[in-house]
This record gives structure tokens, C-alpha cells and sequence, in this order.
């Protein structure tokens, strides 16, 4: 890497515009400095990563297990290594109350992000948060950005389809759409109705919020073009990178066991020299 790093506020300016282009973002999602640093070196132009993936990597269930100045410390990591954005995943903050969520917004800014993931159900209860109360926290985490003047992209995840309780699907839309207008007005950049597949539930998303929308890829839903076509802004992986990594390592692993498997491991191109190649350009 040569050049001077872009200011944290220019990385969350460049991070809005790749979903303002009209061109489909795969954002992948990361879990530490190497796998970012691999991702950057392929060419793509922001970062994200998922909680999921930090967190089970570290020995930690998903769910803010893992203890809130762990996350920092990776992300301060990851963060340095790349020039792209990133944009981490912050779950529903690591906060119980209004003091600790903008304490711990001011110290994510502080690692250089250009952006965050702020979901509406409560990892402790497993459910929604109110419409109301979601919406303060997006008003605290701009306002916050805003005072440490920060472009910070605020995509606003709901989970209105992971914890649907006794609502008819089109009652689920409904609540969705009502929860993405409430949040673009709260100071949210994007949206994310995760694991939405519904080509047409999508399109109805995309027209009655108003904000760039964020597709997770999971089976079943529109293929790349389709969702280019539909205005889908950006799609990422969540936990997908790292679950590709741990079934090839695991599928190898089995057949070491059974004395089988050497060429797999001997014929292997990644080698060491890419790999401190890649890691040695983080610290020029």
C-alpha cells in the first residue's frame, strides 16, 4: 500500500456513494486483518464485517458475548490494515441504556469505521425493540457523528422476518416498511430487512422506504442481475465467508485423520510468502 490512508470522514463519504451509484455493492464480511486484507487485495472497494464471525472466531457465541473492548481491539486492527471502508457490525450497540450506547458510538468512531450495522431486537430478550426506541438510538448515534463530525453510514437492520410472532406476511411487510420510513427519518443511511428473500416484498421495500436497501445472501433469493435490476444497493455475506473457511478446513481435517488428504494440503496455492505479503503491505 503506498499513499496516505483517506480520513475516516472521507472513507464514510466514499462508503455512501457505493450505494448511491446505481451499481450493486457485495460488501463480504470479515472477521479479522487477514481475511480483510485478502478482500482488499482482490479489489473491493469496502468492508464489512459480522458480528457472527468475530465472535465465533473468538471462541464466543453470537449475541454481544463476546466483551465489547475485544470487538474494538479487532476492529482498530482491521481498520489499520485496509485503505477500503469498513463498516462493522455493532449489533444493538453493547448497551443497556442511552450513556453506555453513546460512549460506546463515540469509540467505535474512534477506530476509524466508516460505517455501522445497528440491529432492532434485543440480543437479551430476542425481541423487537419498539419502533420508538429504535429510532432514539439512530437519532443518538447521528447526533453523535454529527458532534465528532464523522460521516458515519448508518444502516438500520430489521428483524422484523427473523421475529415475525403471530404477524400475516403481508402484516410483516407492513411493519418492516413502517420501520424503515421511521428510520431513514431518525438519521439512518440504509436498510436492512435481514433474510428477506421475496423478489416482491423487495421491490415494495425499496419503493415505500426510500433508502438504499441491504439484501443478506442466503438460498433462495434473486440472483445478482435481478437484484441489480430491482435497485438492491448492496448485498453481504454475514457469517458466509467464515463458514466456507471452517467447512474446507474441516472436510481436509477428516481426511488427514483417515491418513488421506496430503495433496490437498502440499498442492495448496496460497503459500506462505502471499500470505506475509499481504499482512507486510498493512504496515507500509
Amino acid at each position: 500500500m503506498t499513499g496516505e490512508k483517506p480520513a475516516s470522514s472521507d472513507k464514510g463519504k466514499l462508503f455512501k456513494e457505493l450505494h448511491g451509484n446505481g451499481k450493486l455493492l457485495v460488501l463480504p464480511n470479515v472477521w479479522d486483518p487477514l481475511s480483510a486484507l485478502l478482500l482488499e487485495s482482490l479489489g473491493y472497494p469496502a468492508i464489512a464485517t459480522a458480528s457472527a464471525s468475530i465472535a465465533l472466531s473468538n471462541g464466543f457465541r453470537d449475541g454481544e458475548k463476546i466483551p465489547f473492548e475485544q470487538v474494538l481491539n479487532i476492529l482498530n486492527t482491521i481498520v489499520k490494515g485496509v485503505e477500503v471502508p469498513v463498516t462493522a457490525d455493532i449489533e444493538s450497540g453493547y448497551a443497556t441504556n442511552d450513556s453506555e450506547l453513546k460512549e460506546n458510538i463515540k469509540r467505535l468512531i474512534d477506530t476509524g469505521i466508516a460505517g455501522i450495522n445497528i440491529e432492532d431486537s434485543s440480543p437479551a430478550s430476542g425481541e423487537l425493540i419498539s419502533i420508538s426506541d429504535q429510532c432514539k438510538k439512530i437519532s443518538i448515534i447521528r447526533n453523535i457523528a454529527v458532534e465528532k463530525n464523522v460521516s458515519l453510514f448508518i444502516n438500520a437492520r430489521a428483524d422484523v422476518y427473523i421475529h415475525p410472532g403471530n404477524l400475516s406476511k403481508e402484516e410483516i411487510l407492513s411493519e418492516t416498511i413502517s420501520r424503515g420510513k421511521a428510520y431513514k427519518d431518525a438519521g439512518a443511511d440504509g436498510f436492512y430487512p435481514i433474510v428477506l428473500k421475496e423478489k416482491e416484498s423487495i421491490e415494495r421495500i425499496i419503493s415505500a422506504v426510500g433508502l438504499p436497501v441491504n439484501i443478506l445472501l442466503l438460498p433462495g433469493i434473486p440472483n445478482f442481475e435481478a437484484l441489480q435490476n430491482m435497485g438492491v444497493a448492496r448485498i453481504s455475506l454475514g457469517p458466509g465467508f467464515l463458514k466456507i473457511a471452517v467447512n474446507t478446513m474441516k472436510n481436509v481435517a477428516k481426511k488427514l485423520l483417515a491418513y488421506e488428504g496430503m495433496e490437498e494440503i502440499t498442492t495448496n496455492l496460497i503459500t506462505s510468502d502471499y500470505l506475509n505479503d499481504l499482512v507486510s503491505k498493512s504496515h507500509q
